[in-house]
């Protein structure tokens, strides 16, 4: 809780300087390694001594890259105009953007219309303008952080609050829960069936107050059996496949409030329904 919290505090404050490790950054890339080959690379958050700029740098040959850009923000913003020039000639986008501009971010990826993978915190799904591109399977969760916390290097000057966190080789660095991956590259682990095993039963699945499908409080417990609507927590996010289910919508009933049993609003869910085929 702890770390969740300086995350928040960081972000109000727009001290976003978290530094992703390379250990992250090879369990995650190792997913899209043939999806490299003679493209340009570009960390747009990223000085030389970045750790994205190192596992390029190091895996250039293996990987077959065309190129490899790296613009440090905030020297070079990403949404100025010189890294945005070099946006456009570019292929993919591989980072860890501010958390307080992840919307931004996004949108500009979006706009260019370019191949990313990037760093974020899960609640990020919860935007408004961020969503609408999950629920349309324009944007995914990669492949390698599904639970747990992350470990993030951060500056000397940080003062370290959270348990868990501490100083290694001398590089202080704090754990933050809720980090993701965050891509518009394919792979194929996502395009794996969620096994089902419980079956439905009346009494164990209420039914919202505001809206017609069922409250499932577990992803593990998605009934196998049930073919109508049902409200699952955002980490269903971690097991979707885009073949097995459909997204409906996000949190609010059918009066645009928030999804309600017996007058209580679980926490937010997303309304989904079985593919069948």
């Amino acid at each position: 809780m702890e770390a969740n919290k300086n995350l928040t505090e960081a972000k109000k404050a727009k001290k976003d300087e978290f530094y992703t490790q390379m250990d992250t950054i090879e369990k995650e890339l190792a997913h899209y390694e043939n999806q490299f080959k003679g493209k340009v690379i570009y960390c747009n958050c990223d000085s030389i001594d970045s750790n994205f700029v190192k596992y390029f740098q190091n895996n250039f040959h293996k990987l077959g890259i065309k190129q490899l850009v790296h613009t440090s923000y905030p020297d070079v913003d990403f949404r100025s105009e010189q890294s945005i020039e070099l946006l456009k000639k570019c292929d993919i986008v591989v980072t860890n953007p501010p958390f307080s501009l992840f919307r931004e971010f996004v949108a500009q990826m979006v706009k260019y219309n370019k191949k990313f993978l990037i760093v974020g915190n899960m609640n990020a799904t919860t935007y408004k303008d961020i969503f609408p591109l999950i629920s349309s399977n324009k944007i995914w969760y990669g492949c390698s952080i599904h639970s747990g916390d992350t470990a993030f290097n951060v500056p000397d000057s940080y003062e370290l609050k959270a348990a868990g966190c501490g100083v290694k080789n001398n590089i202080k660095f704090i754990r933050v829960k809720g980090v993701r991956w965050f891509t518009n590259i394919d792979y194929p682990e996502r395009h794996k069936d969620l096994i089902l095993t419980k079956d439905y039963k009346i009494s164990e699945y209420p039914e919202y107050d505001n809206y017609l499908a069922i409250n499932v409080n577990k992803t593990k417990d998605i009934p196998r059996d049930y073919v109508g609507v049902m409200g699952v927590p955002i980490t269903f996010l971690d097991k979707y496949n885009p073949e097995q289910f459909e997204i409906i919508k996000f949190r609010k009933g059918d009066d645009n409030k928030d999804l309600s049993v017996e007058g209580r609003c679980p926490y937010f869910r997303i309304l989904i329904k079985r593919i069948l085929n």
